[in-house]
C-alpha cells in the first residue's frame, strides 16, 4: 500500500496538426514519461489533444480542473503565431497569474536558443489546481521541467517543477513527491511531511 497521495493530472497537447492526425503528437508522451520519472505518487492522467482554438482551450482546462486534477500541464501553442492562442486561453480561467513559472522557463531556453524570448508560457492558479503552459518540444519539455545540470550531474539552473508541489501544498492540492535523482522539489522545513517507516 503506498503512502503517497493519489495525484489526477490534466496534460493537454495543443495542436491543429496533430488534433487532425497531420501528424503523431509528441507531446502528450514526453509529459507523462517524464512525470512517471519525476513523481512517486500513484498517478493517473487525464489527456486531451486539441486543436489551436481559445474557447476550446479554456474549455478543456475548466473541465480538467473540474475533474479534480491538481496539476494541468498544456504543451504548444505559446509562441507569436496568429493561431498561438494557449496564453491567452489559459489566462482566460485563471484567478491568479503565476508569472515566476513562466520567466523561469523563458530563462533556462535562453541557455539553448535565443528565440526562446519569443516563448509566451504562464502559469496560473484556478481553485486548487495549477495550470502551466510548457513549450511544444520533447526536449524542452524536460529541460524546462527539470532544469539544467552541471557535468558532475549538480544543479546548474533550477527547473520550474523544484516549486510545483510546493504551489500544489499551498493551494489545498495532494503532497507530491518527486524523485529528488530526477527534479527535487523544494519546501520549506515546516512544509516537508515526515517519511512513513
Amino acid at each position: 500500500m503506498s503512502s503517497h497521495d493519489a495525484v489526477k493530472i490534466g496534460i493537454v497537447s495543443v495542436s491543429d496538426r496533430a488534433s487532425s492526425g497531420v501528424y503523431e503528437d509528441k507531446g502528450l508522451p514526453a509529459l507523462k514519461e517524464w512525470l512517471g520519472r519525476a513523481l512517486r505518487n500513484p498517478l493517473t492522467f487525464e489527456e486531451r489533444l486539441i486543436p489551436d482554438e481559445k474557447e476550446h482551450i479554456s474549455a478543456t482546462l475548466i473541465e480538467l480542473v473540474d475533474a479534480g486534477c491538481s496539476l494541468v500541464l498544456t504543451t504548444g501553442g505559446t509562441g507569436p503565431a496568429l493561431r498561438d492562442v494557449t496564453p491567452e486561453a489559459t489566462l482566460a480561467v485563471a484567478h491568479k497569474e503565476m508569472p515566476g513559472f513562466g520567466e523561469q522557463m523563458r530563462q533556462i531556453s535562453l541557455k539553448f536558443v535565443p528565440t526562446a524570448i519569443l516563448s509566451r508560457q504562464c502559469a496560473v492558479v484556478r481553485g486548487q489546481s495549477l495550470i502551466m503552459n510548457l513549450p511544444g518540444q520533447p526536449k524542452s519539455i524536460a529541460e524546462t521541467l527539470e532544469g539544467l545540470k552541471n557535468a558532475d550531474g549538480s544543479q546548474a539552473v533550477a527547473g520550474i517543477f523544484a516549486a510545483v508541489p510546493y504551489c500544489i501544498d499551498l493551494i489545498g492540492g495532494p503532497y507530491l513527491e518527486t524523485d529528488d535523482a530526477v527534479c527535487k522539489a523544494f519546501r520549506p522545513k515546516s512544509a516537508i511531511r515526515p517519511q512513513a517507516s
